[in-house]
């Protein structure tokens, strides 16, 4: 069976250190395990059951939007276990050449962090990306939640799903990171699916298995939010909860091809 990691975020080799540390320092997580590059993904994945990586990087300034798609864009050309989902800034000047130029190039979707970014999820700007996405098919990877910040509050995923019904939006980290509680009451009924990259370490075995339950095995991506953590031990401890195997099928393999719109395995 394919395993599709389907979020993980890489960096040219000469910023891959001083990027992972940066993302380490944001949330207060030693990151001296490994860092964000392509090789080390690829290094890590290499004897596993992990068949395919979903990769991205986020555009803190919308300078840099063009160059991280054209970096995603060439790490998945010379590698096939890599799809790749473009970057975008809400103040980048024209999203619909960019994201034109960014499928031409065979990018899936679209990866967005409001609190990097510093932008409501719900800002007019970003709502304008997401018209284009919903119209052009592009899959939506959005982190959600944080209980520092209001930027990704569950509440402004609502008002988006809502107003794009037929985007395919990925709600990061259950929706809610480190508030998946929170995320659960305002998106439990909702037309979307969720990752649980970045949870299982805090959550706990039992909590992700009773949110996995609540959503639907339907709805769940694996993730491993490499390189915050290691995708292969990710894998593992996803393994050790015990879902049935028709259940493991769905949230690492079958999902992900339904979101991203195209067939893996």
């Amino acid at each position: 069976m394919p395993v599709i990691d389907m979020h993980a975020h890489i960096y040219p080799d000469k910023i891959a250190q001083r990027a992972t540390e940066s993302v380490g320092l944001f949330y207060d997580i030693p990151m001296s395990a490994h860092e964000g590059s392509v090789a080390c993904l690829m290094d890590l994945c290499a004897d596993s059951d992990i068949s395919h990586s979903v990769v991205c990087s986020v555009a803190v300034k919308p300078q840099t939007v063009a160059p991280i798609n054209d970096f995603i864009a060439q790490s998945c050309s010379a590698l096939p276990r890599l799809r790749g989902l473009a970057a975008m800034h809400q103040d980048f000047e024209d999203p619909q050449t960019e994201l034109n130029r960014a499928s031409g190039l065979g990018l899936l979707g679209v990866k967005l962090h409001p609190d990097t970014q510093r932008v409501d999820m719900d800002d007019p700007r970003l709502m304008h990306v997401y018209e284009i996405c919903e119209r052009m098919g592009l899959a939506l990877l959005v982190h959600c939640g944080d209980y520092r910040y209001d930027y990704s509050h569950p509440s402004r995923m609502k008002r988006i799903l809502h107003e794009f019904p037929q985007l395919k939006v990925c709600a990061a980290h259950f929706g809610g990171w480190s508030v998946q509680d929170l995320a659960l009451e305002y998106l439990e009924d909702e037309h979307c699916f969720l990752d649980m990259s970045s949870s299982m370490k805090f959550l706990g075995l039992r909590r992700t298995r009773e949110l996995c339950e609540l959503y639907g095995s339907d709805r769940i991506l694996f993730g491993s939010d490499f390189p915050m953590w290691n995708p292969v031990s990710e894998l593992e401890r996803f393994r050790s909860i015990g879902f049935s195997e028709s259940d493991m099928e769905r949230m690492c393999w079958r999902n992900a091809e339904r979101w991203l719109g195209i067939d893996i395995g």
